[in-house]
């Protein structure tokens, strides 16, 4: 990934989902479950509880879906 710096957009989006698979698997295995540790409550609404794994995994996805709209224009050429 580091020398195809192209699609950095791509790129950190796949290292974001790939990442936080790992974290959940890793905790998967340490801990037989995900341990989810973040809740946030506003004006009686409850969001569900989720990780940072689970934040890496949502920002990459968002990050890939962003590139696949930016995939179909052209690449500048250097020089």
């Amino acid at each position: 990934m580091w020398r195809n710096s192209a699609r950095l957009c791509l790129d950190i989006g796949l290292a974001l989902v790939l990442g936080g698979a790992i974290g959940n698997l890793i905790d998967r295995i340490a801990y037989g479950k995900v341990v989810d540790f973040l809740r946030f409550h506003a004006y009686g609404w409850s969001y569900p509880a989720f990780n940072v794994a689970d934040s890496a995994i949502t920002a990459g996805a968002a990050l890939l879906i962003i590139d696949s709209f930016a995939a179909g224009k052209p690449a500048e050429k250097k020089g």
